[in-house]
């Protein structure tokens, strides 16, 4: 049947409501997802501005969505990110991660995961020093789960252009030091990969002396460049006999929560099906699902512009296909019409200031 599935909710842009979060978490419970972990670029309280404590109203929301997935049997995880800690690991920094620890212990989180990606890697021993906080955490936290995600994540060079150069040997320190109970993100040979293979995983499993914990960037659709796309094609690229190589597959949403759950329901029939996936058919499937058999049959029409051509490729269709998906009254297509309006859009400005 696969690895355990979850979504990470690790994406740029405008965020969910909390409304929104614990309804996605009813339906993807009852379809097979065992992990829900809330990670929201837009969520400074987990960022830039970890040392501080989240506002009350967002403290009662996250104990609530934790009682949500705790009655779901699901695991409800928080991504934090405690930027650059490991420049200097001291007393001050100490305190604020154990506070911020003992305010997710008594909101109920079950899943940690520490995040490092975003950050300046250019550091020679940045292995040994995120293995320290990791496991200073591990020693503190009531989670039943933790997962680390590494500053280099993927074998994509970007990173690198981005954040300096990776130290010699980083993964392959970080798994060597890390404790195995603790799982490791991956997010393949690029950023957002087209494919995974049994080959390339195997070859990471041995790097990170575990097998990963797969972070997959489809169907997300947050960046400048993407966020003019709804991705909704069923998932490719993801045979199930990767799952013999993960520890786990969280998948990274699409901006619009409902038409997200049609690439979502594909993910479980692949790992389902196995060899006898067909994407094309799943799709159908799972937007008959999600929207019911009309809105499905509009959505089949116009997929693949919405998810290959593009908003700005469609300027000119745009007033026909709203006053077109305008006349239904489904959550799903109310989506579509704001994408067509641009509501979507993510600036490169929103990216760097998050």
């Amino acid at each position: 049947m696969g690895p355990p599935l979850g979504l990470i909710e690790g994406y740029y842009g405008r965020p969910w409501s909390w409304a929104v979060r614990e309804d996605q978490a009813r339906f993807l419970a009852a379809h097979g997802y065992a992990s829900y972990i809330y990670a929201p670029k837009a969520d400074a309280f987990l960022r830039r501005r970890w040392r501080e404590d989240h506002p009350a109203h967002e403290a009662d929301a996250l104990k609530r969505m934790a009682g949500v997935c705790a009655g779901l049997g699901m695991g409800f995880g928080v991504g934090l990110s405690p930027y650059e800690a490991y420049r200097d690991f001291g007393e001050a920094a100490k305190a604020a991660l154990g506070r911020k620890l003992a305010f997710l212990d008594d909101a109920g989180v079950s899943e940690l995961a520490i995040l490092f990606d975003d950050m300046q890697g250019d550091q020679g021993d940045l292995a040994q020093q995120q293995v320290r906080i990791a496991h200073w955490a591990a020693e503190r936290t009531k989670a039943s789960r933790i997962i680390l995600c590494p500053t280099y994540y993927t074998d994509d060079p970007m990173l690198e252009r981005a954040y300096g150069a990776a130290p010699a040997g980083y993964l392959d320190d970080l798994g060597a030091g890390l404790d195995p109970a603790i799982e490791l993100f991956w997010t393949g040979e690029e950023v957002c990969s087209r494919e995974y293979s049994p080959g390339h995983l195997a070859r990471i499993g041995e790097r990170m002396r575990r097998q990963p914990t797969l972070w997959d960037n489809y169907p997300v659709n947050d960046g400048p460049g993407m966020c003019a796309f709804l991705h909704l094609r069923g998932f490719t690229g993801r045979p199930a006999a990767i799952g013999d190589h993960l520890a786990a597959h969280a998948v990274n949403p699409s901006l619009q929560p409902i038409l997200f759950r049609i690439p979502a329901l594909t993910l479980v029939e692949s790992y389902r099906t196995g060899d006898a996936y067909e994407y094309g058919h799943a799709f159908q499937r799972a937007a008959e699902t999600v929207l019911g058999p009309e809105l499905a049959a509009l959505l089949q029409r116009h997929a693949r512009a919405f998810q290959d051509q593009g908003l700005d490729r469609l300027a000119d269709q745009v007033p026909r296909l709203r006053e077109r998906w305008a006349a239904f009254d489904h959550p799903g297509a109310r989506e579509v019409v704001a994408w067509l309006d641009g509501a979507w859009r993510v600036t490169r400005e929103e990216m760097e200031a998050s």
